[in-house]
């Protein structure tokens, strides 16, 4: 899989093979197979292996020291860019399947749904035992990944060094996210909050139920 990650990231997922992948790892063709079906399959593992290396990380990071919301959330989405700051150009290949939501590799696709189930498991994470009201706490961590994705994208294309602007950007979005969470937890906009989530919920953009595995944190 790591030598199929690194011939991704010089050559690109359309421009590489699975022989010339069995070529490079020095196995037999039909060894390469027995491995892995398809580039779809090693992307899939390329997934799992980012999700399970930034949940150690904010784990690692959460225990620390205690640390407040703002801090909680720009440890999520730092260290999901420092995860990814080589892969650039496999990114940019794989997020053209976001328009294709039935596509294998697609971020919204069924395929896809344990990756995104874990993504959203390591925001709760970060979001931790934060006092919230449960209506905003439903669809935070949904929120936070429609965010990070936004993020991810912006980070594709930013040509700064070291992808300086993406970083400002959480910094900033965040900071933002904290205020306005700090204002929406105010009683007087309980109407509105409950008017804006209806809509949300009639445009199926946030599930009636929001079942997200919260992770529980480990002895």
């Amino acid at each position: 899989m790591q030598t199929a990650i690194e011939l991704f990231r010089v050559r690109g997922l359309e421009a590489t093979t699975i022989r010339e992948i069995a070529a490079a790892s020095g196995v037999a063709l039909g060894g390469a197979y027995y491995y892995f079906a398809s580039k779809e399959a090693i992307i899939q593992a390329y997934y799992d292996g980012v999700q399970a290396e930034h949940e150690q990380r904010v784990r690692e990071g959460l225990a620390a020291g205690k640390l407040d919301l703002k801090s909680r959330l720009l440890l999520a989405m730092h260290t999901k860019l420092d995860i990814v700051q080589g892969d650039r150009k496999l990114l940019a290949a794989l997020f053209r399947f976001t328009a294709e939501p039935e596509h294998p590799l697609s971020p919204l696709s069924p395929s896809t749904r344990s990756v995104r189930e874990q993504s959203l498991a390591i925001l709760s994470l970060a979001i931790g035992e934060e006092r919230l009201p449960d209506d905003i706490r439903s669809v935070l961590p949904m929120a936070l990944w429609a965010l990070q994705m936004g993020i991810l994208l912006y980070f594709i294309y930013d040509t700064s060094d070291g992808q300086q602007r993406t970083r400002r950007l959480v910094d900033g979005a965040v900071t933002l996210l904290v205020r306005v969470l700090s204002l929406a937890k105010l009683s007087v906009l309980k109407p509105v909050r409950g008017s804006v989530f209806a809509l949300l919920r009639d445009a199926e953009l946030v599930p009636a139920t929001l079942s997200t595995a919260t992770l529980q944190p480990k002895e």
